[in-house]
């Protein structure tokens, strides 16, 4: 079966992840257009047979006829990207977004109501092929389209489909500013380390190594995050000393999350006009 071309708009830190992660499967073997005004970002990509570099949209042919366009430019800089692509819209084209903030209704005031839309929200873990990518499609798409646009997300991780647009500013709550959070983790129990007495470089070492190991142990385990709790906390134990202060139902930290949660879904939905 003849695969559809991909049109790849902007080729940064995601839209080079994304990239990378097709090249290695059977999704850009009908070739890859990437609009890139400094195309010497995309290093050794830029040289595989299946990709075509253009400075501008502009100069991307006539007559292509891509079955994805994938929007990764900022959300600044959507507007002037999404003039040059209104020829595009077609029933055999679906337009896949990852920039946050920008709704469905957005781009459907900006390519027409006929247009079909995916909105997604991935995250940075991407960059190492672990990121996981919530995602959710207007009435136009396909389910072929819909299908081919989440193997394109799982090129660099996992990918959900939400229930309803409503969900992505919970989304971006979460997992999208999520991965800010556990590098703040580092950063505190690292900081309480040194507290504790351990020197600066030997805390950060092992607050790095602990987070890391424990979400590769997370992502391994079918047990759920509760059971792998228990299984590292002795009764009485030095652990379960601390999860005392961490668990406590007024002061410890699920009610600092749930209020750090609200505030970004709120900020999201905000943005989202």
């Amino acid at each position: 079966m003849t695969v559809a071309p991909l049109l790849l708009i902007g080729c940064g830190k995601m839209g080079g992840a994304m990239l990378a992660g097709w090249l290695d499967g059977p999704e850009a073997s009908g070739g890859v257009h990437v609009v890139e005004p400094h195309g010497g970002s995309l290093g050794g990509l830029a040289d595989r047979k299946e990709v075509t570099v253009h400075a501008s949209a502009d100069t991307v042919p006539a007559d292509l006829a891509p079955g994805t366009v994938v929007l990764a430019v900022k959300p600044q800089t959507m507007d002037a990207a999404l003039e040059p692509l209104k020829r595009f819209v077609a029933p055999g084209t679906c337009f896949l977004s990852i920039a946050a903030g920008k709704t469905i209704g957005y781009f459907e005031r900006h390519l027409g109501s006929e247009a079909a839309i995916v909105r997604a929200m991935p995250n940075t873990p991407a960059a190492v092929g672990r990121g996981i990518t919530a995602y959710v499609a207007n009435a136009n798409v396909t389910a072929d389209q819909k299908t081919r646009a989440h193997r394109l997300l799982e090129a660099v991780g996992e990918a959900l489909e939400a229930d309803g647009e409503d969900a992505i500013d919970a989304v971006t709550a979460l997992s999208g500013g999520g991965p800010a959070y556990v590098f703040l983790l580092i950063e505190t129990l690292a900081a309480a380390g040194v507290k504790a007495g351990l020197p600066e470089e030997f805390a950060m070492k092992l607050a790095r190594a602990t987070v890391s190991g424990s979400g590769e142990l997370a992502r391994r385990s079918a047990e759920p995050a509760s059971q792998l709790r228990i299984n590292v906390t002795s009764p009485g134990g030095t652990t379960a000393e601390a999860l005392k202060v961490l668990m406590d139902p007024e002061t410890g930290i699920q009610p600092i999350f749930d209020k750090a949660i609200a505030a970004a879904t709120a900020r999201s939905k905000e943005l989202a006009g």
